[in-house]
């Protein structure tokens, strides 16, 4: 596999697409989708999801947080495959290609958009990097929460409509569940590995038990939301296809409380697949 399909991590794009999915499908429903804005959304937010990816890459090799001793695939710079000044590069590039979009994207969205695309890059870099880390000091989960669910489906829905809804925000609410239990997967994976070079997530500060309490309880929040949202469309029974979704979260919810360690890589891409399979059918149950 290339060195920079490996760097990219494309099984982690749902996390980027999910959102973008329900903020349109929200908009849609209201009468004010566009397709061409959809690509640039989409692309724009890739492009995010990328750099962060890129980002992480090099400062968790950096730090030393990515090292033999990680359970989780390898990364393209503990493998040796890219050195830090390509890496850098890249970085540059990468978020320098997704400014071009969101040039775009201010037109539709003026000031609000720049600034929720600036502090988007901003936060992914500061994620791994910078003075203090969100991801070593416990912020990863609200990071993650904030900009991949609430910000990037209120965003989508903001680019098409000019005005934010409590609904895009709720949408945002189970999106940023299903991100977060990514992460969450991960951190429960690798906790041994990061208390040990001083990467102080959730898991490492709360323990194993909290963690995957943590996973059930997002879960829960995540088959919740579709039941307010169809109410609130004016009883729209279509929503509830995203219920088919339910079986492969119970499984899901069962790995995390006795699978262990490197077992857990499957849980960690399952529960990305659920990511998109669950914005899937949601936005479909939206928009028919």
């Amino acid at each position: 596999m290339n060195r920079w399909v490996i760097a990219s991590r494309p099984k982690t794009m749902t996390a980027a697409i999910a959102p973008v999915l329900l903020g349109s499908a929200l908009a849609y429903y209201e009468g004010a989708f566009d397709i061409i804005t959809f690509f640039v959304i989409l692309i724009a937010a890739c492009l995010i999801q990328i750099g962060t990816n890129l980002t992480n890459d090099l400062f968790d090799y950096i730090k030393g947080a990515d090292n033999n001793d990680r359970l989780g695939p390898k990364r393209a710079m503990q493998a040796g495959l890219i050195l830090e000044s390509e890496m850098k590069r890249a970085i540059f590039i990468v978020f320098s290609l997704s400014i071009c979009f969101g040039f775009y994207l201010a037109l539709l969205g003026g000031w609000i958009i720049v600034g929720i695309g600036l502090l988007s890059i901003l936060f992914a870099i500061l994620y791994t990097g910078g003075p203090y880390p969100l991801a070593y000091n416990g912020l990863g989960d609200i990071f993650v929460f904030i900009f991949f669910g609430l910000i990037a489906v209120s965003g989508t829905y903001y680019l098409y409509t000019d005005y934010f809804s409590i609904n895009s925000f709720i949408l945002g609410s189970s999106a940023g569940c299903l991100a977060t239990a990514i992460l969450v997967v991960n951190n429960l994976r690798d906790v041994d590995n990061d208390k040990e070079y001083g990467k102080n997530t959730l898991a490492v500060y709360f323990g194993k038990k909290f963690t995957q309490f943590e996973y059930l309880l997002l879960m829960i929040i995540v088959y919740i939301i579709p039941i307010y949202i169809s109410i609130d469309l004016g009883n729209k029974a279509s929503i509830y296809i995203v219920y088919f979704t339910l079986p492969i979260c119970i499984r899901l919810i069962i790995d995390v409380f006795y699978k262990k360690n490197s077992m857990l890589n499957e849980t960690l891409e399952a529960t990305a697949k659920l990511l998109l399979l669950y914005s899937l059918l949601f936005s479909f149950g939206i928009v028919v």
